[in-house]
C-alpha cells in the first residue's frame, strides 16, 4: 500500500474513532494523548500509525470500524505496515 493511501485510511479512521465514544477514552487514556495533543498529531504518519496499532490490539474493534468505514478488515493491518514503524519483523 502506498503512503499516502495508508494515511488517508489511518486519517478516516482516526475521525471515526473520535466519534466513538466508547473507544476514544480508552485511546486517550492508554496513550495519554489529550485533546490538544490528539488535533495536533492528526498529521503525524507515526502518530497515525499508532492509532491503527490500537485497534489492531481486538479483532471486534477492527470489524467495529471497518464496518463502520466499509472497508475491508485486512485493510486497517496493511495501512499500519505502510506507516511508520509498522514493518512487519521477521524472527527466523
Amino acid at each position: 500500500m502506498k503512503l499516502e493511501i495508508a494515511e488517508a485510511t489511518a486519517l478516516n479512521v482516526l475521525g471515526w474513532l473520535v466519534s466513538d465514544e466508547e473507544l476514544l477514552p480508552i485511546f486517550m487514556g492508554s496513550t495519554g494523548v489529550d485533546q490538544d495533543a490528539l488535533r495536533q498529531s492528526a498529521g503525524d504518519a507515526a502518530f497515525l500509525g499508532s492509532v491503527l496499532d490500537f485497534l489492531l490490539m481486538d479483532d471486534a474493534w477492527v470489524m467495529r470500524v471497518c464496518d463502520a468505514l466499509n472497508i475491508p478488515y485486512q485493510q486497517l493491518a496493511a495501512a499500519r505496515q505502510a506507516l511508520p514503524g509498522g514493518a512487519q519483523i521477521h524472527w527466523t
